[in-house]
């Protein structure tokens, strides 16, 4: 799994093209062969785009988890599915992503896409600086969950 970071801002064209910042190019390398999946968020109101490496681990988690006659487990997958599509990144590294995707978003003119870990959010840039969280509240939150125990390796 590659690590992204980094929050880029990007112009979303008529069309719904973002042109791929080049800095998350270069993080990834040759992972993902340009391709990726892009779906809502199930938490909140961005969209998650993961590169297709990233995509098939998250989907084998899923299968380990997931008894597909159980009536609940057969909602989640629906849901989980629901609006996602497969992107490539164009000669240009452009990606077009589906209206209804952004219009979830509330994605118009502007994007933020945010490296996180091995998948890159990509908020409206409106709703992405209402989210941020005051420096106070992160670091109670940090140290609530990173706080704890400290295990020395010795």
């Amino acid at each position: 799994m590659t690590t992204l970071i980094g929050d880029y801002n990007c112009k979303v064209d008529e069309k719904g093209r973002v042109t791929f910042p080049s800095s998350l190019k270069k993080q990834m390398g040759s992972v993902s062969e340009s391709r990726f999946v892009v779906k809502k968020d199930i938490f909140e109101q961005c969209l998650v785009l993961f590169p297709i490496e990233e995509w098939e681990r998250q989907n084998a988690i899923i299968r380990g988890k997931i008894n597909p006659y159980n009536k609940e487990h057969n909602k989640f997958l629906r849901n989980f599915y629901r609006g996602s599509a497969e992107i490539v990144l164009d000669s240009n590294n452009r990606m077009l992503i589906p209206k209804r995707l952004l219009d979830l978003a509330n994605i118009s003119k502007e994007a933020i896409l945010a490296g996180q870990d091995g998948k890159i959010e990509v908020w409206s840039k409106e709703l992405y600086e209402l989210v941020g969280q005051k420096q106070d509240d992160f670091a109670t939150l940090a140290e609530k969950i990173m706080g704890g125990e400290f295990e020395s390796g010795n």
